[in-house]
């Protein structure tokens, strides 16, 4: 939902994060990786029974060039974007992954991509040098939102709030609250600090700070296909951007959510961490980037629009670099702006959302920030 419903209703605000899916227990998908034919020269491309062609990556390799500090080369390619329908029968909440299908192929050019979500170290750099204040931390105005009551026009931002007993799973107001005083320095509330949190992705940033933040540092932020291409690491069709399994030799991958949601205390931390987890946990995706799935969702900068891929699949063309439609429109709330979300969160939880799926999606308000949404960014590079 909006800001504007900060007002509303001080207390509760939920940022329509397309917040949480399903559990997923089976394997969908094959890897595979072809590099001896550049895109253009590619075959027709033969599918698997679920819809996946083969990642084809494009010939030239890193540039012979010194990488930006802290990014990893993508080489681009062709690949197969998106989710099996078969999975939303694995959701316990109908209709969710509707979004992500059907399958259909996309191409784009190569790129630079930060290893990890932008850190708290990183973007307070960016504010000692330009003086910038977030969205969260700007008192909203009377201006803006014209019949709010003043004493409720307070700066603040949207904190996951644990129930004191289990709850009913269709409901997400009954867990997330508006907090005055919480921004990307008091992640969880004013009383909160990112004191030895240097190196934990920077929460709390709506989609104009990201963007701020890209355009001091000289860089973008990524398309959803870029982002989706990157995070396979030149497989195919694979569930997770580690492989198929949610836990290879018993062992998690991600910083997602265990126990039970979304009661206080009844997060087990069985993947190592309760909450947030500092970048670099596990182990990087064959492309070398780190927490593509869970710990915090990233901000991608395509409009969401929930028939997109439907709309690309009608052409029976490969996608070139595709942009995200023109207009934003999400039937649950059709008069709000969102941009795509990617990778899921610590908050993702096999009871209702496994959205640190590599082909699904997430969407959120471009005004509104919360304690499980970061982003990184992205070089591109011209083609000679």
């Amino acid at each position: 939902m909006p800001r504007l419903q900060i007002f509303a209703g001080l207390f509760v605000l939920i940022a329509s994060l397309g917040l949480f899916l399903f559990a997923l227990n089976s394997e969908l998908g094959t890897s595979s990786i072809e590099t001896e034919l550049p895109v253009a020269d590619a075959p027709q491309v033969a599918v698997d029974q679920n819809g996946f062609g083969a990642t084809t990556l494009n010939e030239h390799r890193t540039p012979d060039v010194t990488p930006p500090a802290g990014m990893v080369w993508i080489p681009g390619g062709e690949f197969s974007m998106g989710s099996d329908s078969s999975a939303e029968s694995l959701c316990s909440v109908p209709g969710v992954t509707q979004d992500s299908v059907p399958i259909h192929r996309v191409y784009v050019d190569s790129f630079w991509m930060d290893e990890t979500e932008v850190t708290n170290e990183q973007f307070a750099d960016f504010v000692a040098a330009t003086g910038y204040v977030t969205v969260a931390e700007r008192k909203p105005t009377q201006e803006e939102f014209p019949t709010a009551p003043p004493e409720n026009l307070i700066a603040g931002s949207t904190v996951f709030s644990a129930t004191k007993e289990p709850v009913p799973l269709n409901n997400y107001f009954q867990w997330w609250s508006y907090i005055g005083g919480t921004d990307w320095r008091h992640p969880t509330g004013p009383d909160s600090s990112i004191d030895d949190h240097a190196d934990y992705p920077v929460v709390q940033v709506a989609f104009e700070d990201s963007e701020a933040y890209a355009k001091w540092a000289g860089k973008r932020l990524p398309t959803e296909a870029e982002w989706e291409f990157a995070a396979r690491g030149g497989r195919a069709g694979d569930l997770y951007a580690w492989g198929n399994e949610l836990q290879p030799e018993g062992k998690f991958q991600a910083n997602i959510y265990q126990g039970e949601f979304p009661v206080e205390g009844k997060d087990t931390g069985a993947d190592g961490f309760q909450g947030i987890a500092p970048v670099k946990q596990y182990a990087a995706n064959p492309f070398g980037l780190y927490d593509v799935g869970g710990n915090v969702w990233e901000w991608t900068r395509d409009w969401y629009s929930h028939d997109y891929y439907a709309t690309l699949a009608k052409t029976g063309e490969v996608a070139r670099n595709p942009q995200g439609p023109d207009v934003p429109f999400d039937p649950a709330e059709p008069t709000e702006k969102k941009r795509v979300h990617r990778g899921g969160s610590f908050l993702c939880t096999d009871l209702s959302c496994t959205r640190y799926m590599v082909g699904t999606r997430g969407k959120g308000e471009v005004r509104t920030a919360s304690n499980h949404v970061g982003f990184r960014c992205v070089i591109e590079v011209k083609a000679d």
